[in-house]
């Protein structure tokens, strides 16, 4: 997969694209569907997704709680498993948010990009206070060359997908039904840093991961799917992971903390990819840190249960 950051000096090869476009946070089945629409438009052309770094609420509002469920990284690596050969991944900064809808679909979309196609939700909007809509690129699409495919709202159980609705279900410790709208176990992906060795103390050895940046799932203990993705202990795993801020020691600042089962071996610096599978217990103190070397070895027999179940 090819990622372009510049419209306005774009290859050759990397114009003609079927394209689509959002913020993909989440990559979740309704993005993933209006993926499949692009493929589908033009089956000869590239397949390309055109979306922003930062995310514009990020822009708009920089001191707002953290919500976004990826980083761009993660997100990168998911739209290459489904298959997107152009990710034009665009700089969203004061002249991207000040062209009007029809400069952005002149400069950006068509004479910028060369985009054959572009595929956006029904709820779309885009330029200058997000005064354009699927209509209006619908009509700039015929007057600029390019195809423009409307796709509809995706509904599960009667609930529509949404980032939002995954958020929430995060929120509430409901890995599963976010599973069930993302398609795929939400994973929080990151680098391995040095922590306090508590763990390695308690007989746990935990690798450490900041949350910085995403948006917090509920604070307690999971059950997890690892994917250790670099360096020389690459491979699958299972384990058990801690999210939240260490009450019994005192902490303030959310992270991760994932045990892997049967492994042994140095992580620091490694990324990790820990995929959240079943919530077991919130977050509490314990009387003794015997108490709470207990609770962490039935927290490890709960969560191979889990992860054993079908």
């Amino acid at each position: 997969m090819r990622i372009i950051r510049d419209y306005q000096f774009v290859e050759p090869q990397d114009r003609g694209a079927s394209a689509a476009i959002g913020n993909f946070d989440g990559v979740h089945l309704g993005h993933q569907s209006v993926i499949d629409l692009a493929r589908q438009a033009e089956p000869r052309a590239p397949l390309g997704v055109l979306t922003f770094e930062p995310h514009p609420r990020e822009y708009f509002a920089p001191d707002a709680p953290p919500f976004r469920l990826m980083r761009s990284a993660t997100r990168t690596h998911r739209l290459e498993k489904l298959g997107v050969e152009k990710l034009y991944e665009l700089p969203f900064n004061a002249a991207l948010a000040g062209l009007a809808p029809e400069d952005f679909a002149d400069a950006v979309l068509s004479r910028g990009l060369g985009l054959s196609h572009v595929v956006v939700g029904g709820d779309f909007c885009f330029g200058k206070n997000r005064s354009g809509d699927a209509g209006d690129l619908v009509r700039f699409g015929r007057d600029m060359g390019f195809g423009v495919t409307i796709a509809p709202l995706m509904e599960r159980a009667e609930n529509v997908v949404s980032s939002t609705a995954i958020r929430d279900a995060l929120s509430e410790g409901r890995p599963r039904d976010a599973a069930a709208m993302l398609g795929h176990w939400h994973r929080i992906e990151g680098e391995v840093v040095g922590g306090e060795q508590r763990g390695r103390d308690l007989g746990f050895p935990t690798a450490n991961m900041s949350i910085d940046g995403l948006h917090p799932p509920r604070f307690g203990v999971y059950a997890v799917l690892v994917e250790v993705l670099t360096g020389p202990h690459k491979g699958s795993h299972l384990g058990a992971a801690s999210v939240g801020v260490r009450p019994m020691f005192g902490g303030d600042r959310p992270n991760i903390e994932t045990f892997l089962f049967d492994f042994s071996g140095d992580l620091y610096g490694a990324t990790l990819s820990v995929g959240l599978v079943e919530f077991l217990r919130p977050e509490t103190t314990f009387d003794s840190i015997e108490a709470l070397v207990e609770q962490m070895r039935l927290d490890c027999d709960r969560a191979r249960g889990a992860l054993a179940a079908p």
